[in-house]
C-alpha cells in the first residue's frame, strides 16, 4: 500500500496527474491500532503492530483521529505538541502526502503546470501503518487458486436506465435492480465500501471503515460497483475534514437515500467511452478499479476473459467528483493473468502482485475534449514487474507500451510509464 504516489506525465498531457488510490485514512470497525515507543541508537522512533516504523505525524493524526492508541500506555508526555501539520495540496504542483492528507489522490494539476518529457516520474513517498486494511477478505488466495472462471465480475447491472426509488429501500437491500453490481466476496451485502461517518461543521470528521461481515446499517455511506464503462454517481457533499473520501448511498431511517441527485438519479453513469481493455493473453484477467470516492480500496472488477474486450469508463472531469475542487481522473490495478476478482480485487499482501500491490495501473480521464490515457508502474508500492505485455492502442496521439520491465513512449523507455491522449475515435489497453 502507499499513500499518494503522484505521477508528472508527459508533455503532452500537462494538465494531468494521477495519483494512486489509498484506504489508509478509513479505519476500520472492531479494532484500534496499537503503537509502541522503541529507542533505537539515541533515537525515538513508533512501530506499529506489524513492526512498520511510523512517521511522528502519522502518529499524532492518529491518535487524534482515535485510529492509534500507544501500547502499555508509554505515551511521552507532550509528544504531539511540536509537530507539524502536513501541508495543504497546490493545485499548481503535485503534493507531497503525507497521513492527513489522505484523499489527495486522483486529482488533476492546473494548465500551467509543467511535466516532464521524459515519461512520468512518481513522487517518493512512505508505507502507512497496516491499519489500512481492505474491507475484504483477510486472507488472499493465490492466483491458481481462483482458476480462470473470471469470477463474479461483470455479473448484473439491471436497470442502468431506471430512477433509483429514494428512500424506499431498506439498507439490507442491495439494489442490483438499478445498475449497481452486488460483490458478494466481500461479504458485506453485495456492497464495496462501507463508511460510517460523523459530520461536524459540514465536513466528516470521523470514518470508521466496514469489514468482511458487515453489512449496510442507519449512519452509513454505502459504496455500489458499476458494470463496466459505468461509474458510480452518487457521493454527498459533505466529504471528509482532512481530504478523505466519502461515496455511495446513504443509510438514513433504515432506508437508501441518494447523496448527489443532482448529478444524476441513477446509480450508475456512463463514462465518456472510447477506452477498453482486449485480454489476447489466454486466460482470465482481472482489471480492478478503485473505490473512489469512498474508501479508495480496489474493489470494483472489470473481469476480460480471454478473447474479450471490456469498456474501462473514463470519468468527465467537468462533471465528476472533484478533490477540493480539483478534477479527478480513474485508477485501475492490472492483476496477473490468471486471476479471478475475488483475489485480485481487494487489498492484497506485500507478494502476492495482488490488488493494491499489483505492479501496474492505468490511469485514465478525459479533461476539455481529451482523454489521457497511461500505464505505470505502481510505485512505491511495489517494483514487481508485470509477467506480460501491455500496449495502448487504435486513434492515439503517442505511443505507449510495457514490456519486460520498460514503458517505451515516443520518447523513449523508462522504469516508470508512458502516456497517450486521444481527440477522436477509440483507444484500447492491449494485454497479452
Amino acid at each position: 500500500m502507499k499513500f499518494a504516489a503522484t505521477i508528472a506525465l508527459t508533455a503532452a498531457a500537462a494538465q494531468l496527474i494521477l495519483a494512486q488510490p489509498h484506504g489508509h485514512a478509513h479505519h476500520h470497525r472492531k479494532h484500534v491500532q496499537s503503537v509502541s515507543v522503541v529507542k533505537r541508537d539515541m533515537t525515538t522512533i513508533y512501530v506499529n503492530e506489524s513492526g512498520d516504523v511510523m512517521p511522528l505525524e502519522e502518529v499524532c493524526h492518529g491518535l487524534a483521529s482515535k485510529k492509534l492508541k500507544f501500547k502499555d500506555g508509554d505515551a511521552p508526555e507532550d509528544l504531539c505538541n511540536n509537530a507539524e501539520p502536513a501541508p495543504a495540496p497546490s493545485t499548481t504542483a503535485a503534493p507531497e502526502p503525507s497521513s492527513s492528507a489522505a484523499g489527495a489522490a486522483f486529482y488533476e494539476a492546473s494548465s500551467t503546470e509543467e511535466a516532464s518529457s521524459a515519461g512520468p516520474e512518481p513522487t517518493p513517498t512512505e508505507e502507512p501503518s497496516s491499519s489500512a486494511a481492505s474491507a475484504g477478505t483477510s486472507a488472499t488466495p493465490s492466483p491458481k487458486e481462483q482458476g480462470s472462471t473470471g469470477g463474479q465480475g461483470n455479473k448484473g447491472g439491471q436497470g442502468l436506465d431506471s430512477e433509483f426509488p429514494d428512500g424506499e429501500l431498506d439498507c439490507s437491500t442491495f439494489p442490483s435492480e438499478y445498475g449497481a453490481i452486488p460483490v458478494d466476496y466481500l461479504k458485506m451485502g453485495g456492497w464495496i465500501g462501507i463508511q460510517k461517518v460523523s459530520i461536524a461543521n459540514n465536513f466528516v470528521q470521523d470514518i470508521t471503515t466496514g469489514v468482511s461481515g458487515d453489512g449496510c446499517v442507519d449512519g452509513d455511506m454505502c459504496s455500489y460497483a458499476c458494470p463496466p464503462g459505468y461509474l458510480k454517481s452518487q457521493w454527498p457533499s459533505t466529504q471528509g475534514a482532512t481530504g478523505q473520501s466519502v461515496g455511495g448511498l446513504a443509510c438514513s431511517g433504515g432506508k437508501l437515500k441518494l447523496t448527489n441527485p443532482g448529478l444524476s438519479k441513477s446509480l450508475c453513469i456512463k463514462g465518456t467511452g472510447g477506452v477498453s481493455a482486449k485480454n489476447k493473453a489466454g486466460d482470465v484477467v482481472s482489471i480492478c478499479r478503485t473505490d473512489y470516492p469512498g474508501t479508495e480500496s480496489e474493489t470494483v472488477p472489470i473481469v476480460v476473459e480471454a478473447g474479450a474486450t471490456e469498456e474501462l469508463a473514463c470519468p468527465d472531469s467537468a462533471t465528476y467528483y472533484k478533490w477540493k475542487g480539483m478534477p479527478t481522473s480513474a485508477q485501475y490495478y492490472l492483476n496477473p493473468i490468471g486471476t479471478g476478482p475475488e483475489a485480485a480485487c481487494q487489498w492484497g499482501s506485500a507478494g502476492t502482485k495482488l490488488g493494491n500491490w499489483a505492479p501496474i495501473n492505468f490511469g485514465v480521464s478525459k479533461k476539455d475534449g481529451t482523454t489521457w490515457l497511461s500505464i505505470f508502474q505502481n510505485k512505491p508500492t511495489t517494483e514487481e514487474l508485470y509477467e506480460g505485455t501491455v500496449e495502448i492502442t487504435g486513434d492515439i496521439v503517442g505511443s505507449c507500451k510495457y514490456e519486460n520491465g520498460q514503458y517505451c513512449g515516443a520518447t523513449g523507455c523508462n522504469k516508470d510509464g508512458c502516456t497517450v491522449s486521444l481527440s477522436s475515435g477509440e483507444a484500447t489497453y492491449v494485454i497479452s
